[in-house]
């Protein structure tokens, strides 16, 4: 058996052979020659010369291979109360349908498709359905606004929308059908036809002539096969938030796509064919994408479809239930999910409720993983805990621990060690690499691996700005981070969260990290305010554990005296708070420029991913204003 250092010194020797040998892993209508084209660099394309079909590959080739009857997709809703069961030939059956239904619209290769829609597995066959006749899927976090769904059916330019009537959120029915008509009337480009998925909990309004019941129009329709597709074709669109306001259409291909994730599952969670694989996250995000649909699919397992939250349906044991009831082996989930666990089961009293003998372990990414969480998860599942960085660019792992190659010792607040295909280089801000052990910016030497974006949706000249410019020859990460002796990256902030106090370069992450140790700290962070005298001085928020009944201005003292002990007067942190809640995206990760333009006074607007804008309220209340820039 193979180490990871072995596996990663025979990538770099030989990247061609190494993808090339990763490909066998796919069935290829003609398998690729050649592994990259590098014609055009800094633009890169893989598996230019192969034709594939990811459809195929999901679905078909399992039935084909006798296991029909495997479990595909569980759908666990305890906000419906329900749950169901789909086989891998009923999947294939809904998803030929489905598609049979788009292609008698016209809908063909090339062509895009929005899909708007809640964690239902409605959500998956409709990607599928996309690929399987070519067509580009750009999903959109079901329940966005009206203007932003707006602006990326602007930029798709779909042909159609595949939406449901509504989404359920703990105590509320959530109506999508308004807001997608809204959308549809803000936008200069109108799709063809939509096909709405209609929920019993909430029946749409239906206008004749554009919108299709997805029961009926279905039931009608004929099975389609799948269309041949090039390796360097379009899978997908997906949307991710831009400096500018203007969403920036993150681009996926369809050949390299399925070698990267079929590589990890095997490699990187080492999980195999009818393993039960759940990644606690939403279709609406790039984790959503590849392992709530493709990368298990591909594999043959069978993936949890859930539509809850970490804590309140019912309670902080619901991920628990979950792994019991369908033996799920792997776990991938947010640090965020993780805290609102321990926060409201500090003593992890839910865990001892239920059998985990069957989990193999748990996986984090979507936002820092503080030392404090990995450790408490430790101590409470006695499973490895492994955190892994990645971006919705990349769309899989840039550094992880490989499980399915060694288990590599955890070094809490390390995400590991580069995967294959990721030469990591931490610089200054003129492009020099730094020594070990130093902050820096992250970047990657190119060409980055298969799987990764190529492009921006036409917007090619975006990507080279956004991406490569800065530092010629590589792919610029936007992160900031230092590399160990051993070659563990740790991920300490956004370079933008990087703060300068009085002339000292700081990570905001190490003051979390430090603030998170506390044990009555349940989550928290810290932002760079505008300081006269030092340019910036950091300011600690912290929300409190469930139970905690001492005063929270002790809290605060202790924390400020924290930081000083840990990382000492440099940090010159004064500024401690207790609130109840962070402002946070749909997908866990806290919404730090925006507290920082409150508190500078800055303009901001409310960001369009955010969870509940009422908790801005309450920020606004306590840091409005505290900042004082210079000048």
């Amino acid at each position: 058996m193979a180490t990871y250092r072995e596996v990663y010194d025979g990538w770099k020797a030989d990247p061609e052979a190494f993808w090339l040998d990763a490909a066998k892993a796919v069935d290829w209508i003609k398998a690729p020659e050649r592994a990259l084209d590098g014609s055009t660099a800094p633009l890169y394309q893989w598996f230019p010369d192969a034709t594939c079909n990811t459809c195929w590959n999901a679905v078909d080739r399992h039935v084909e291979a006798g296991r029909g009857d495997q479990p595909a997709i569980i759908h666990d809703s305890p906000v419906t109360d329900s749950k169901t069961t789909i086989s891998y030939a009923e999947l294939k059956d809904r998803v030929a349908r489905l598609a049979g239904a788009l292609s008698g619209r016209g809908v063909t290769k090339g062509d895009r498709v929005i899909i708007y829609m809640p964690m239902v597995p409605e959500a998956l066959v409709a990607m599928l359905a996309c690929a399987r006749i070519g067509a580009v899927h750009s999903v959109v976090f079901g329940g966005f606004a009206a203007h932003e769904l707006a602006v990326r059916i602007e930029d798709a330019k779909p042909k159609a929308v595949i939406a449901a009537s509504c989404g359920i959120e703990p105590g509320r029915v959530v109506e999508y059908k308004p807001l997608l008509d809204e959308a549809i009337r803000q936008s200069a480009h109108k799709p063809d036809f939509t096909v709405v998925y209609q929920r019993p909990m909430c029946k749409a309004a239906m206008e004749p002539g554009r919108d299709l019941d997805w029961d009926e129009t279905v039931a009608a329709a004929t099975h389609a096969d799948c269309v041949p597709v090039g390796g360097a074709d379009p899978l997908y669109i997906l949307y991710t938030s831009g400096t500018t306001g203007q969403p920036k259409g993150v681009v996926r291909h369809n050949g390299g796509h399925m070698v990267a994730l079929l590589w990890t599952m095997r490699n990187l969670y080492d999980v195999k064919p009818g393993d039960v694989y759940w990644a606690a996250s939403d279709v609406g995000w790039v984790v959503g994408h590849s392992y709530i649909c493709y990368a298990p699919l591909l594999m043959g397992c069978t993936t949890i479809v859930f539509e809850g939250k970490p804590v309140g349906t019912p309670d902080a044991g619901t991920f628990w239930r979950v792994i019991e009831e369908h033996g799920v082996k792997v776990l991938f989930t947010a640090p965020t999910a993780l805290r609102a666990i321990k926060r409201d089961d500090p003593s992890a009293e839910h865990v001892g409720r239920y059998d985990l003998s069957g989990l193999q372990a748990l996986f984090l990414a979507g936002e820092r993983a503080d030392p404090d969480t990995i450790l408490w998860a430790q101590k409470h599942l006695k499973k490895p805990v492994i955190d892994h960085w990645w971006q919705t660019e990349t769309g899989w792992a840039i550094a992880a621990n490989p499980l399915g190659i060694e288990e590599l010792p955890v070094k809490p607040g390390s995400p590991a060690v580069p995967m294959p295909g990721y030469d990591i280089r931490i610089l200054d801000e003129g492009g020099h690499p730094l020594p070990a052990g130093t902050l820096g910016a992250i970047a990657i030497k190119l060409p980055l691996p298969p799987g990764t974006l190529p492009t921006l949706w036409n917007a090619e000249d975006r990507f080279r700005k956004s991406y490569l410019s800065h530092f010629p020859g590589y792919y610029e990460t936007g992160d900031a981070g230092i590399m160990d002796e051993d070659g563990y990256v740790s991920i300490m902030a956004r370079t933008d969260d990087v703060i300068n106090v009085a002339g000292h370069r700081l990570s905001t992450g190490a003051m979390e990290e430090v603030l998170a140790s506390h044990p009555d700290v349940a989550e928290c962070a810290v932002i760079g305010i505008g300081d006269q005298l030092k340019g910036q001085a950091p300011l600690g928020l912290i929300c409190l554990n469930s139970g905690v009944t001492r005063d929270p201005a002790e809290i605060e003292k202790e924390c400020v005296k924290l930081i000083r002990q840990e990382i000492g007067p440099v940090a010159a942190f004064k500024l401690c708070m207790a609130v109840d809640r962070l402002p946070k995206t749909r997908s866990g990760k806290i919404l730090r420029g925006t507290m920082v333009a409150i508190a500078d006074g800055a303009p901001w607007k409310m960001p369009a991913t955010i969870d509940d804008p009422a908790i801005l309220d309450e920020i606004k209340e306590r840091i409005g204003g505290l900042g004082h820039p210079a000048g």
